[in-house]
């Protein structure tokens, strides 16, 4: 799905559903920026490049801004960064997408898990620091759905020498306790993938306050390259494009109003839905900005009106052609992958939960109020609350 918007009005492609779950918002003006891109010739690692980094590490509150050609690769980095190997673990959390903990494993190093707040769905930067042991080398916080971790916390993992990374990659433009996401952790991972709130196509960034972070990760990024021709350590070609880079700034212009618009959204679903048995619409701390990169609600067929569940529920709305997801049906730790770890089920009884009960709404800019309350409509008859 995509929402083409020229000369001020929006024309959306046809779609089998009549309110789809997501519309990557891409226009006229990425259209021109790619196109300059294409003439003058330098379509990697070049101005565009330079220009989004500093124009990103402006919002994010960082002193630096490193782009990478994914957000996968942005927590790689990172990782390298922050000199995690082997023999080291990384306390991170299993309800989450599989590349928060994939780079670990890509690093040899141990994913540890630990389970989620139940209001949130992030781990606990508490839970975190109960679970670092002597070979803990750094965290992995993740700013689910959008909601930037508590960063009371951190402090006291930096305390005790824990490296700390923010996965930011579904929480571009949010906020907590005044702090820009990406900016809680010592580094920041951002992914500018095609559903993102900002989108490149494919692309991410990494952020940090720490020089020493972000020279590593410009390293890291082009093959572990010095000087030109200087190879220093082992790197990756994780480059982004000038091409993806200018379709980032034409998005990053627009940022603010995209995120109004999914809060205005999200506020529209919590009044309709808020107090329904059996719902709890995703909870927000006092003095959080949400990006809302989804709208994640939880269905409990113990207290729905009818006893419907979130698989019912879905199935309904579906019917009536409101699109829906869930993100995530399978919590990491049961997966084949991470079976070497000795997880089973029961070890995270709360992120086990929270899987099967877990939906997320249409919230994207494009959506218009007739289509909030069609997606209003169907749920409360799915549930019986019509």
């Amino acid at each position: 799905m995509v929402q083409w918007m020229r000369r001020g009005r929006s024309h959306m492609i046809d779609s089998e559903l009549s309110v789809p779950l997501v519309v990557p918002q891409l226009g006229e003006e990425e259209v021109a920026a790619v196109a300059a891109v294409l003439r003058s010739g330098q379509l990697a690692q070049g101005p565009e490049v330079a220009a989004f980094e500093r124009e990103f590490a402006s919002l994010s509150g960082c002193p630096f801004a490193v782009a990478m050609n994914s957000g996968t690769a942005a927590i790689h980095a990172a990782l390298e960064a922050l000199d995690v190997g082997g023999g080291d673990e990384v306390v991170t959390t299993p309800f989450t997408f599989a590349a928060t903990s994939t780079p670990i494993l890509m690093q040899r190093a141990t994913p540890r898990f630990v389970d989620i707040d139940p209001r949130t769905f992030n781990l606990d930067p508490a839970a975190a620091m109960a679970a670092c042991g002597a070979a803990t080398k750094a965290v992995v916080l993740v700013d689910l759905f959008g909601l930037p971790i508590d960063p009371s916390g951190v402090a006291g993992l930096k305390a005790r020498g824990i490296r700390v990374i923010e996965d930011a990659c579904q929480a571009v433009g949010a906020r907590r306790a005044g702090i820009p996401a990406g900016a809680i952790g010592e580094v920041g991972t951002f992914s500018f993938y095609a559903t993102k709130n900002l989108t490149t196509g494919e692309g991410g960034m990494l952020t940090t306050g720490i020089a020493a972070v972000a020279e590593a990760a410009r390293r890291f990024r082009h093959h572990g390259q010095g000087e030109r021709y200087e190879y220093v350590t082992l790197g990756y070609n994780y480059r982004m494009t000038d091409v993806a880079a200018a379709i980032g700034r034409v998005q990053l212009g627009r940022l603010a109003a995209a995120g109004s618009a999914r809060r205005a959204n999200a506020a529209f679903y919590d009044q309709e839905l808020g107090g329904i048995p059996g719902i709890a619409t995703p909870y927000v701390p006092a003095g959080s900005v949400h990006a809302y990169h989804q709208y994640s609600l939880t269905i409990d067929a113990k207290e729905t009106p009818n006893g419907a569940n979130r698989d019912a529920v879905r199935a309904f709305l579906a019917e009536h052609r409101v699109g829906s997801g869930i993100y995530y049906p399978t919590p990491l730790h049961v997966h084949p992958l991470f079976a070497p770890l000795g997880y089973g089920p029961g070890d995270f009884p709360i992120a086990e939960r929270i899987a099967t009960q877990i939906l997320a709404l249409p919230i994207h800019p494009a959506l218009e109020r007739a289509q909030l309350e069609q997606t209003v409509r169907a749920l409360r008859q799915a549930v019986g609350a019509a």
